[in-house]
Order: structure tokens, then C-alpha cells, then sequence
């Protein structure tokens, strides 16, 4: 068999295959068009969830009839030249509107704003129906018309109207997030109007907008920097998490992307934060000089490739820490606002409206963090002693709360403790309101802190092994091993260099006990290779620290003393994370003098 050249048409709709997976794709694409035009309003209409009619209209800088002419053609472009090193754009391939043209009816109407009049491209299943003048506002409007059409095989996989202008909505949240100067419209037959106005240069006003106002209560603010890459954005407090990883926004020099390493390193940094299952929420924007990241390794341009991924992972992992041992141990309002709907008449609501977690959720109202049902219901009829506990201490504790401890609440921010009821939820008042602790929780929290301190302080015991385990590597990985042998030993694992294709185990942590020594080696070699870093028998580590934290710590059941409670109280004032245990649920809830006074009608 002979080789041919492909027609224009097909080698374009092979190429849409990769850039357009979906309605939303050509969204995307037109959307980041708009944005490196210079728009400052884009307006998005949608119909039949982007399979009918995608509209974009922009007030960017217009294109006359020549740059139409040439927009329709692949690999035409205004964004760079001769090198794929500096790209400081959005768009770069000059692919979008040729592959989408090949597979839609394409429309492009555009005015430059000096002209006197407009112009008008159309293509039509990759037939191009010429340039020809029309009437138009100074900017663009690109409209995109049954898509697929003319690949009806493609047009099988797409999902519901429903689910794709979904994902539509998602392309523009992230849009919104990364431009907050540019005011977005999503509009359309098939859904009720999205509008985000412009915020200038408050991001977290944007942001806001798009997760919630009560994000901006709940976020940490992030501001870091390593060896030319730059670092920020917000982060939730561990208490503000998702059902989902929906609500984590990444950015790099401006451009969302999706990027695995990204995305794990968010999880990383609240491994022991946030419970299983559980999505903090996130929105962290990447800064570093183009010539360190390659943007051109995904058809889509949602995966990045950076020079150095270690120091990417590292400086994401290092900040968000820095940022949650600072302010990480604050209670999310969400708590109180969920206690506040459990004394309201409905609650608690069907349990067919609730998750596993009993979060309740409605179409309405996103996901809100609650305190479970049988929390509810084990302080419903407490709600009293809540409500009034100097009045009542003796009732509920071993011994009454003194006086002077009581004054001292305005002096602390979890306050003085008042009651401890049901043998383990401690009430402490507060200058301005209460706060209920949960004192397994808590006290499991400060435990690991301490086994955790430990760690960084000195070298964890080890156990030596009475005949060294031969673990047979490739010669790459006995290299990269070897490069980080003096860290591992701080941890408790003794290697040696054992020929050239193996390592010799001499001494193990202690604290793993019997452990499969060659299992853990392999594993070490593959993440160091990966990330450059030997995070694993930390992690290892810690979580054997964690367990050792939760059967050491302050048993539920437990009655403890005045002073007892407040020195928890104090300890947990001084310990970075402390507002969630090792497992990532509350360990603390704060409700405002307001709040309360609320569910008496006072206010």
C-alpha cells in the first residue's frame, strides 16, 4: 500500500479529535481567544448543552478581513513566531478554529475598533465559505453551530445536555477565577444566566463568586516563593472541605490547568488535615518564567511539564503547611452554621437528602461541612447547659468551674472552660460567644504534634537487622537512593551501597516494627525518582505516629477537672493544626454570642 497525502478536511477533523473532546472544549479554546484579544466582558450563550449553539462575544481588539482569512487555516496565529520557549498566551497551536470549523458550522464575525466596517468567515464541515463584509460592534462574536455534525461518531459519546453544559459552566468558573478584571456572562436557552462581574485586582472577591461567600471567611491566604517560582492564592481552612476535588483551582502563569502534580501536592499538604474522602478547597496560582514549563504537552493545554517538579511539589507542599500552622487550626464557620440549622423546625432533613458524612444537600445549596446527626442529637437536649453552662457546671462536670477561670475567657481565643458534658465535649466560653471541644480529638491532635517534633528533632530509633537484606535495584535507583541515604538514616533506615545494582539494608525504624524491608526500599526508590524527595518513610512514619497518638490520647468517657480542661484548652492555642485530629475531623466548634442569640429570636 502506497502513502498519500490526506486531504485538508480529514487531517483538520483528526486534529479536532484531539483538541475538541466535548462542547466544552470549544469553549475553552474561543473563551482564551477572547482573553489574549484583550477582552475586558466576554458574554457565553449556550444551547442544547453546547451540541446546538456556543456564542462568544468579546469586546477584545477585533480582527479585520485578512486575519480572518488566515484565522480558519491550522497553524495560523498572532501569539508567537519561531520558538515554543516564551509562550505567554493562551492559545499558540493556531489549531482551535480549524478544528472546530472541520467538525461544526463555524461563524466569525469581527470589527477591528479603528475600521468603519466589519467582516464576516464562515466554515461549514471544514468547506470554507470565504471572507465577506458584514455589520458588527468593535470586537469579535464566534458562534459554533451543531457540533460534530460532520463526525456524527463523536457526537455518539457525548454525555446529556445537561452534563455538558456543566462542564461548559466549569470552563468559565475557571476563566472567572484567573481574569478577575474581565466580567463574564453565561447565558442561554438551556440554563439560568451565570454573571460574574469584574473584581479588579481583589482575586478574593473573584473567588467568592465563584465558591462562595463563605469561602472568604474560611481561606488562608498564600504568599510564597523558591528559587524563581512564585506562589499564591488561598487555601480553605482544613474544617472547609468538599465531597469532591471540583473546588481546587490551579493556574500557571495564568492558564488553568489540571495537572496531577499540582493536584497531588494539595493533597499531600492536608494529608493528615482532611478525612478520607474529603477535598480541601483551593485556588493556588503558579508563576515562573515560561522557559521552565512546557504548556505544549497535552492537545488541550491542561497538562503542564515542569523543569523541575520537585521544586513545584516542594514549594506547593511547604507553603500550604506554613499557611495551616499559622492559621490552620481556626473552626470553619460552616460548623456553627450547621448547628445553627439543627435547632431550626426540619431538622435534621430526610435521610435521603444526606451523604455518608451527614452533610445535608439540596440542588440549591452547595455542600455544606456539618457536624454529624448523632452529634446533633446528643446535644439536642443538652441545648440548655449550652446555652447557660456557668449556671449549671456542677450539673455537668466532676467539679465546678471557678470564677477566675471564667473571667479569664477574653483572654484566650478558645476562651475558659466552663462545663465538660457527656464525659467528653468540653464548653468553654469565649469573649464573644462558646466554643464546644471535643476532647479525644483535641488531645489526640496534640499527642502526634509532639511524636511529629520528635521526629525533627533527633534520630528515631532503630533496630538493626542481625543479617543486612539485599535489595537488588537498578544501578539508577541505587544511585538516587544513595543520594538521600544520610535523610534516611535521620529516620531510622540504614542503607549501604551493595555492588552496583544493590543496596544493603542494615538497620530499620524501629517504630514499623516487622516491616518488608525490600518493599519499602523499592518504594522509596520509585518516589525519589518521581519527586526527588524521600517523603515516603516519613509518611510511613507518621501515620504509625498517628495511631500510637490516638490510643495515647485522653479517652471519650473520661471526666476531667477544671484545670485539665483549660490546660487542653491552652495547649491547643499553642499547637499548629490543632483544629482537626489526625483524621481530619473538628475538633472544635465555635458558635458567636450572635449566633445564639439568633436562635432565641434576640437579634
Amino acid at each position: 500500500m502506497s502513502v498519500k497525502q490526506l486531504p485538508e478536511t480529514l487531517i483538520n477533523q483528526i486534529a479536532a479529535g484531539e483538541v475538541i473532546e466535548r462542547p466544552a472544549s470549544a469553549a475553552k479554546e474561543l473563551i482564551e481567544n477572547a482573553i489574549d484579544a484583550g477582552a475586558t466582558r466576554i458574554e457565553i450563550a449556550t444551547a442544547g448543552g453546547g451540541k446546538s449553539l456556543i456564542r462568544i462575544t468579546d469586546n477584545g481588539s477585533g480582527m479585520d478581513a485578512g486575519d480572518l482569512d488566515l484565522a480558519v487555516r491550522r497553524h495560523c496565529t498572532s501569539k508567537i513566531s519561531e520558538t515554543l520557549d516564551d509562550i505567554r498566551t493562551l492559545g499558540f497551536r493556531g489549531e482551535a478554529l480549524p478544528s472546530i470549523g472541520s467538525v461544526a458550522k463555524l461563524t466569525i464575525t469581527s470589527r477591528r475598533a479603528g475600521d468603519a466596517a466589519g467582516s464576516q468567515v464562515a466554515v461549514i464541515g471544514g468547506k470554507g465559505m470565504g471572507v465577506k463584509p458584514a455589520p458588527a460592534n468593535p470586537g469579535t462574536v464566534v458562534e459554533v453551530r451543531d457540533i460534530f455534525f460532520a463526525t456524527p461518531a463523536r457526537l455518539k459519546f457525548l454525555k446529556t445536555e445537561k452534563a455538558e453544559a456543566g462542564a461548559i459552566t466549569e470552563v468559565v468558573k475557571r476563566m472567572a477565577i484567573a481574569f478577575p478584571k474581565i466580567r463574564f456572562v453565561l447565558s442561554g436557552s438551556d440554563r439560568s444566566t451565570l454573571e460574574f462581574p469584574a473584581t479588579g485586582d481583589d482575586h478574593l472577591a473573584r473567588m467568592a463568586q465563584v465558591l462562595g461567600a463563605e469561602f472568604r471567611d474560611n481561606a488562608i491566604e498564600i504568599d510564597a516563593a523558591r528559587e524563581g517560582v512564585g506562589l499564591a492564592g488561598f487555601v480553605g481552612v482544613p474544617t472547609f472541605h468538599r465531597g469532591n476535588s471540583a473546588h481546587q483551582y490551579a493556574f500557571v502563569n495564568g492558564r488553568p490547568v489540571q495537572d496531577k502534580l499540582i493536584l497531588s501536592a494539595i493533597r499531600g499538604a492536608y494529608a493528615e488535615s482532611v478525612p478520607s474522602g474529603r477535598y480541601p478547597v483551593a485556588v493556588l496560582s503558579i508563576t515562573l518564567d515560561p522557559v521552565f514549563v512546557d504548556v505544549n504537552v497535552h492537545p488541550a493545554k491542561s497538562d503542564v511539564r515542569f523543569r523541575d517538579p520537585g521544586l513545584v511539589r516542594g514549594l506547593i507542599v511547604g507553603a500550604i503547611r506554613e499557611a495551616l500552622h499559622r492559621e490552620g487550626d481556626r473552626a470553619a464557620t460552616t460548623g456553627a452554621s450547621g448547628m445553627m440549622r439543627s435547632f431550626r423546625p426540619g431538622f435534621p432533613p430526610p435521610a435521603s437528602s444526606r451523604t455518608p458524612w451527614g452533610v445535608a444537600t439540596s440542588p440549591s445549596r452547595p455542600l455544606d461541612l456539618q457536624p454529624s446527626r448523632d452529634f446533633y442529637e446528643r446535644f439536642q437536649s443538652d441545648f440548655d447547659v449550652l446555652t447557660m453552662p456557668a449556671a449549671r457546671a456542677d450539673a455537668v462536670t466532676s467539679e465546678p468551674v471557678s470564677r477566675t477561670a471564667a473571667d479569664e475567657a477574653p483572654r484566650y481565643r478558645l476562651g475558659a472552660a466552663r462545663a465538660q458534658i457527656h464525659e467528653n465535649y468540653i464548653v468553654a466560653q469565649t469573649e464573644d460567644g462558646l466554643v464546644i471541644v471535643d476532647q479525644h480529638a483535641a488531645h489526640e491532635r496534640l499527642v502526634f504534634e509532639a511524636m511529629r517534633k520528635a521526629l525533627d528533632n533527633k534520630r528515631l530509633a532503630s533496630q538493626v537487622l542481625l543479617i543486612p537484606e539485599i535489595i537488588d535495584l537498578p544501578e539508577e535507583d541505587c544511585d538516587r537512593l544513595m543520594a538521600h541515604a544520610s535523610d534516611l538514616d535521620r529516620l531510622g533506615l540504614s542503607i549501604e551501597r551493595f555492588g552496583p545494582g544493590a543496596v544493603a539494608v542494615r538497620e530499620t525504624p524501629a517504630m514499623l516494627g516487622e516491616m518488608d524491608a525490600g518493599s519499602l526500599v523499592r518504594d522509596l526508590a520509585d518516589e525519589i525518582a518521581e519527586w526527588n524527595t524521600a517523603g515516603g518513610l516519613r509518611g510511613k512514619l507518621e501515620h504509625v505516629a498517628a495511631t500510637m497518638a490516638c490510643h495515647g490520647s485522653v479517652r471519650s468517657g473520661r471526666r476531667l477537672k477544671p484545670e485539665e480542661m483549660n490546660a487542653l484548652l491552652r495547649e491547643m492555642e499553642a499547637t499548629p493544626g490543632s483544629g482537626t485530629c489526625n483524621h481530619g475531623r473538628p475538633t472544635y466548634i465555635e458558635l458567636k454570642l450572635s449566633d445564639i442569640e439568633r436562635l432565641f429570636g434576640r437579634s
